[in-house]
Formats: structure tokens, C-alpha cells, sequence
């Protein structure tokens, strides 16, 4: 039996069939034909999906992971990792948070030393004049740590070390040295300016150690003690004598701090670590028994009332300006403790001062900006695989956290009061300085990390103009 042209063919009609679909039949031609047929079958095929999708879409409730504001939520917790991670977040983080605390702390230097500056029968703006003149000249110094090169810091280590070496002995020389509270620490300059040379000690500490600790690690002998120890730790122990010489246990407590965050990063052995930790400790606990007024200011610590003798009288009022602020604090100039209650307003109590006059949300910015400054140079330090980067960012981020935990820890009544100014906050050209040429430091190594070179050197006009230039096609020399 011949095959018929009509027959179905598995289950359907045959091209040219008189019975098949749209009204094709043997006259028509066959190329329009499978054409329509699989825009037809792709339509009834769309058409099943989404409503399986909307079926779908009703079944799944507001927990689903698939619902859009789970997905929102998603991209965005995406998204912000992406920028958290991008190359240039610790340069900016440290740029940013440096230059907020340094003009935060200029706004509150002017607001805690006014009435200072009137009971010395001198002008309101007087001390802020002053912190204003240091903030330009530390600019300065910061921009100009963030463009030297590597080189260039490394070979400044040992001349800062022999000269702050040279003006910490001149300090002790009498008629050369200057006593302020008790402490023997500055050297007059002429005129209202003076200079505190320990505060340039860290910078030089710093410096000094990470140059002296790459190149040993260079040769791979810091795994033997007496290496890692030699001369590193005599030369700090001669720093803190000299220090101790003039009474100043605040800077010498920062000092020890940055020589254990030194040995830390070089990897020194637990009982190695645990047993130069025993020794400064011990020799801690001597000083401060045999000074009465160190005694004094180790038993205010939580102190809820002035004393017999008004000993805790510093550590309650910085209690009292932090609790009259609130949650907004009572405005800027508004302080009440600044008014000869509170002794130091515009020096070593100025997070009080703040806490005062810019309550709760004031303290946590400032908390928050000294976090994100830290953070920064732990990451500059774990990024780069230079040793010397890595040792001086390092050491420098070990100063600035400890010197502010302890300034802080002493106005909150958690440690005793060390007479330490809070970095780029407080009050003093001398310890103003330092700290920015080191967060020039930070940025300097923050921006040789190559992924962070090459984003900064794509952002140069020349670059990018010469990158988008190379994009556009040349046209036909008679195309216009």
C-alpha cells in the first residue's frame, strides 16, 4: 500500500498534509511553515513556564532566601564587601579618619582651652592658635611621609634615633630642660614654643627597630633569641631611662608598648615574649611604688568620690563631665568641668571635654574613627610583603590604639591616669607632629601595595586619557 501523503506522523500531521495546522496544505509552500510552527510551540512553551514560575512565586513565603528583599539585602551585603575589599580602602580609611580626628580635635581644643586661656590673662583663641599652627605644620609633614619613598624612611631611621637621642640627654642638662607638672621633658625653642624630644622618640623607635629587624630578617636570623633581642631591646631600655630620668611614666608605658608590638610582629617565642613582659612589669611596679603620687593615681582607678585629700579629684570630674553630656551632649562651648573643675581640660581630659559637650554619639565617633584608623594599618601590615613595611606600620598602629586606649581608659576611671595626650586630638604641637609624620607613614606604605599602585596610577589624568584614546577606532582618512 503506497504511503499516504495525509497520514499522521507521530501523532501530528505531516507537511503538506490537507488536515495539518494554520491552513497548510499541498499547495502552500513549505518554508513558512516550520517557522510559524516553533514560534508557536516557543510561545505555548513561555506561556507554562511563567506560570509555573508565578505558581511557584505564590508557594514561596517572605522567608524564602529567592524573595526580592532577601536578594536585596544579599546584593548589598555583596556590594559592600566588594568596596570593604577594593585596593584602595586602607589609603582612603587612613587618610579620612587621620584628617576627622585632627579637625575634630582643633574644634575642641578651641571650645576646652578658652577658659583656660582667660585665667592666664591671656586670648580665648590662644591655645588653639597654637594647635592650629602644629595641625599646618604636621599637614605638611604627612604629606610629605606619603610621598617619600621606602628608601628614604629607612635611611632617616638612624639619624632621628641619634638626635633624639642627643636632645633627651640636653633635657636632663639644668638650664636647658624645662619642668612642666613635674616632669622634666621639654626644651624651650623661644617664645611660647617648647619641644617635648621623647614624643619623637616613638617616631624613632619605630623607625630605627623595623629597619634593624628587616634587615636581620633578610639574613634569617631572627630565629635565634639574642638576635631578636640585640640591639633592640637595649636601645629602648636606654630610651626608657632617659625618660624615666625627666618622670614620665605615660611615654614611657607607650614606649614599652611599641617594643612588645615590635617583638610580636618579628615573631618572638611565647616564654621569650612572656619573660621581657615579666621584667618591664616588675620594673613598673617598683617605679610606681616608690612615688607617692603614682600610688595615688593607681587607687583612683574606679574612683566614685574626690577622697580624704581630693586625691581622684582629676579622674571623678572627667566622670562627672561624661555623665552631664547625654546622649547629644549639652553643645559645643556649653561644658560646665572646663570652668577650673576639671584640671587639663584641653590636654589629657579632652574626650571628657568632648563627652561634655557632644554627649554619647560625640564619643563613639571619635571611638569609631580611632577603630577605623587601626584597622587601616592592620591591614597595611598583613598585606605587604616588604619586612620593613611591615614592622613600622605595625609599630606605628601599635602606638596610636595603645596610646589612645590608655588616654581613654584613664578619663572612663578603667586604668590610671598616665598623663598621655590622645593622638591627633589633644592638645601639643609636640606630640601633634610625630603622630602625623607616622600616618604619613601609613599612607606612604598604603599606597606602594600594587594593587593600590595601579588603581592610583589608572586614576592619573594621563593615564586615562591615554587609555581612552587607544578605545576610540581611527576612521577612514576621507571619513569625516
Amino acid at each position: 500500500m503506497p504511503a499516504d501523503d495525509t497520514a499522521p506522523v507521530a501523532g501530528g500531521f505531516a507537511w503538506g498534509s490537507p488536515h495539518a495546522p494554520w491552513g497548510v496544505g499541498e499547495g502552500a509552500g513549505v518554508g513558512p511553515a516550520p517557522a510559524i510552527a516553533g514560534l508557536a510551540l516557543r510561545s505555548r512553551a513561555g506561556g507554562a513556564v511563567r506560570r509555573a514560575s508565578a505558581a511557584g512565586g505564590a508557594a514561596r513565603g517572605p522567608s524564602d532566601p529567592r524573595t526580592p528583599r532577601s536578594s536585596g539585602l544579599r546584593r548589598l551585603y555583596e556590594q559592600a564587601r566588594r568596596t570593604w575589599d577594593r585596593p584602595l580602602t586602607g589609603y582612603y580609611l587612613i587618610l579620612g579618619s587621620s584628617l576627622l580626628i585632627t579637625a575634630l580635635g582643633l574644634v575642641m581644643v578651641y571650645s576646652a582651652s578658652m577658659i583656660k586661656a582667660l585665667e592666664l590673662s591671656l586670648p580665648a583663641s590662644y591655645f588653639f592658635r597654637k594647635q592650629f599652627v602644629a595641625a599646618v605644620l604636621g599637614t605638611g609633614l604627612l604629606l610629605l611621609a606619603s610621598r617619600m619613598p621606602v628608601k628614604l624612611h629607612r635611611a632617616l631611621a638612624y639619624p632621628l634615633l641619634m638626635g633624639t637621642v642627643f636632645l633627651m640627654v640636653l633635657v636632663q642638662i639644668p638650664g636647658i630642660g624645662h619642668a612642666v607638672n613635674g616632669n622634666q621633658n621639654w626644651i624651650y625653642l623661644g617664645g611660647p614654643f617648647q619641644l617635648q624630644p621623647s614624643e619623637f622618640g616613638k617616631l624613632a623607635l619605630i623607625l630605627w627597630g623595623a629597619d634593624l629587624l628587616a634587615r636581620k630578617q633578610d639574613r634569617r636570623l631572627l630565629t635565634q633569641w639574642k638576635h631578636m633581642l640585640v640591639p633592640l631591646v637595649p636601645v629602648a631600655f636606654l630610651l626608657l631611662g632617659l625618660i624615666m630620668l625627666g618622670g614620665d611614666m605615660g611615654t614611657a608605658i607607650i614606649l614599652t608598648a611599641i617594643l612588645f608590638g615590635l617583638l610580636w610582629l618579628a615573631g618572638a617565642p611565647t616564654r621569650l615574649f612572656a619573660g621581657v613582659l615579666a621584667i618591664a612589669s616588675l620594673v613598673g611596679v617598683m617605679l610606681i611604688k616608690t612615688n607617692e603620687n603614682r600610688m595615688s593615681r593607681l587607687f583612683c582607678v574606679g574612683a566614685i568620690d574626690l577622697g580624704p585629700q581630693g586625691e581622684c579629684w582629676q579622674a571623678v570630674h572627667g566622670i562627672y563631665a561624661l555623665a552631664s553630656g547625654g546622649w547629644f551632649g549639652s553643645g559645643l562651648g556649653a561644658s560646665v568641668e572646663k570652668w577650673g573643675q576639671l584640671p587639663e581640660p584641653h590636654t589629657d581630659f579632652i574626650f571628657a571635654i568632648a563627652g561634655e559637650e557632644l554627649g554619647l554619639a560625640g564619643t563613639l565617633s571619635v571611638l569609631a574613627l580611632f577603630a577605623a584608623l587601626g584597622y587601616a594599618g592592620i591591614r597595611v601590615a598583613g598585606r605587604t610583603e616588604d619586612p620593613f613595611v611591615r614592622y613600622a606600620a605595625g609599630g606605628v598602629t601599635t602606638w596610636i590604639t595603645a596610646q589612645a586606649v590608655v588616654n581613654i581608659g584613664a578619663v572612663l576611671g578603667l586604668l590610671p591616669i598616665a598623663g598621655v595626650p590622645l593622638p591627633l586630638f589633644s592638645y601639643g604641637g609636640s606630640a601633634l607632629l610625630p603622630t602625623m609624620f607616622a600616618v604619613g607613614l601609613l599612607i606612604a606604605f598604603a599606597r606602594e601595595e600594587p594593587a593600590a599602585k595601579a588603581a592610583l596610577a589608572m586614576r592619573r589624568p594621563g593615564v586615562r586619557w591615554k587609555t581612552m584614546r587607544r578605545r576610540v577606532k581611527k576612521r577612514p582618512s576621507g571619513e569625516r
